[in-house]
This record gives structure tokens, sequence and C-alpha cells, in this order.
């Protein structure tokens, strides 16, 4: 079977049944909410929002598209406009794999709250995901994999770190 990227099968998903994930580090500024709304005001939905389908409660869990998401939430002129319905591309991946599809999303486009993205990056670990799969899919570095699990303060994150010594104490080195 032929790969068809999920672009061409937009769907128009009331937005009731939409739900933001838990794990989005992104965060945008007023003045940048400011003008998300004001380019969907003035170019309407000029991309679909990215979600996951979970039959089991029916409803579409946000991996990209949070913002626009949240134009529509808090702008009822857009909500009237829309018929309270977004475009919606579906993919159908596993939690880790939506995890690593918000951040190249994110990181292709902006910052993230460093917090959150620690958090990111110890649930993957928690998944069982190791350091060269958390930086080949989500685009990090291992200095900077290190700073993030630092900030969690979680030692088994470095169960397999190696660690040498940086010096040896005075009286060691007298004996």
């Amino acid at each position: 079977m032929e790969y068809r990227s999920p672009v061409y099968n937009v769907i128009a998903v009331p937005i009731d049944k939409i739900k933001p994930n838990t794990y989005n580090p992104n965060a945008v500024a007023p003045p940048e909410m400011k003008l998300l709304y004001d380019s969907i005001r003035v170019d309407g939905y000029t991309m679909p929002i990215v979600c996951y389908y979970n039959k089991e409660n029916d409803e579409y869990i946000i991996v990209d598209g949070f913002h626009r998401y949240r134009v529509m939430l808090e702008h009822p002129d857009i909500r009237e406009r829309e018929k309270g319905m977004l475009p919606v591309a579906v993919i159908n991946k596993s939690i880790d794999q939506r995890m690593a599809s918000t951040i190249r999303h994110n990181r292709a486009r902006g910052s993230h709250n460093v917090d959150m993205m620690s958090n990111i990056v110890k649930e993957l670990h928690e998944l069982g995901r190791s350091d060269a799969w958390i930086s080949k899919h989500l685009g990090m570095d291992r200095d900077e994999i290190l700073r993030l699990k630092q900030i969690t303060g979680l030692a088994a994150l470095f169960k397999d770190v190696g660690f040498g010594k940086a010096w040896q104490p005075a009286e060691e080195i007298e004996e």
C-alpha cells in the first residue's frame, strides 16, 4: 500500500470532540496569540490541527495545533464563522511517537517551556526510550538531553551514565 500523508485526508471535527494533550511544552506569548487570532480571522484556518483519534472516548487528542484550537475556544466570532468545526489531520501513532511528533512540530516553529520539556524527556525515559531515541526523534543533542534530565532531578534517568572521578581526596593521594 502506498503511503499517503494525513493532510490529504483532512476532516471537519466538532471542537467539543477535540482535547489538548497533557505534554505540550509550547507556549505562545499574548502578542503572538493576537497575531494568530488576526491571521485566522483574516485568512481562515489554513493549516489543520493534527490529532490522534481515541476510539474508546470518541475524542481527538491534539498532537499539533493547540493554539489554533485555542483561538476557536476563546473567540466566539471564529467559532461561529467556522460552525464549531476544526480541520483535523489524523495520525495513528503510539503515545511516544505522538510526543515526538509534537516536539518536532514545535521545534520547527518556536521555543519550549523548559520544565515541560524536562518532563517529556522523563516520561519518554520511563516509557523505555533511550537517549539515542530521544535525540533522533526530538532533534536534541546529548548535552540538551542531559540538561533536561538534570532539571527533573530523577536519579533513575542517570542509571546508564558513567561517571568518572573528577578528583581524589588529598588523603588518598598521600597514602
